[in-house]
């Protein structure tokens, strides 16, 4: 009788301790979810659009000459051009690809889109001057139009604009390595641990 009650005792303790064990393990794979789920809201939200903006300024005079007559009778049209340009350049994050490696906790960033540029020109025309044998025509609105943009681009390159942009994406980059850093998990780029925001300014140059 006593070897069956020590015998039923026996199997009540080892059914709790399993049990207890399956809870310690079930909470285990919960909270690996857990951070897992976290980790790709953040990764949701800082995938935006990122967008830098600035304006332009500047005067142009544009000149066209039409000839006749070997040369010796010629007709000409000009115009004095001021040009007012909103510039934005974005980084649409939704298209970022990355992967998460829940086991080895990593997330490696495989590509960051490259940076958008649109211009949009105000373009009005001052003291105009023409002739009927040399008027302005569509194609002379065209051609300013590229020269404008052509123009402002170059101008675009040698300012600030464009690396303020990339000020911004490395910001927005960094909330998922603040994330990551938090949790225990390290984040990946171009082969490298990021370790802090001047390793992403080293590595971000699109």
């Amino acid at each position: 009788m006593i070897k069956r009650i020590v015998a039923g005792a026996v199997i009540v303790v080892v059914i709790i301790l399993a049990f207890k064990f399956c809870e310690f393990k079930k909470g285990d794979e919960s909270s690996l979810d857990y951070n897992t789920n976290l980790i790709q809201q953040q990764i949701v939200n800082v995938g935006k659009l990122v967008v830098t903006e600035g304006h332009y300024s500047e005067v142009v005079t544009y000149k066209n000459q039409q000839k006749y007559m070997m040369n010796m009778l010629s007709f000409e049209k000009k115009a004095l051009i001021i040009v007012n340009a909103d510039v934005t350049v974005s980084y649409d994050l939704h298209q970022m690809k990355y992967d998460i490696d829940e086991a080895n906790k990593t997330i490696t960033i495989i590509s960051i889109p490259k940076e958008e540029i649109k211009i949009s020109p105000d373009i009005k025309f001052y003291d105009v001057e023409q002739s009927q044998m040399n008027p302005f025509t569509g194609d002379d609105y065209n051609k300013i139009n590229k020269s404008v943009k052509t123009n402002l681009a170059k101008k675009i390159e040698k300012s600030s604009l464009k690396s303020n942009a990339q000020n911004r994406l490395i910001s927005e980059l960094s909330k998922i390595l603040i994330l990551t850093n938090t949790m225990g998990w390290k984040l990946q780029y171009d082969g490298k641990v990021i370790e802090n925001e001047k390793d992403f300014a080293t590595k971000v140059k699109l």
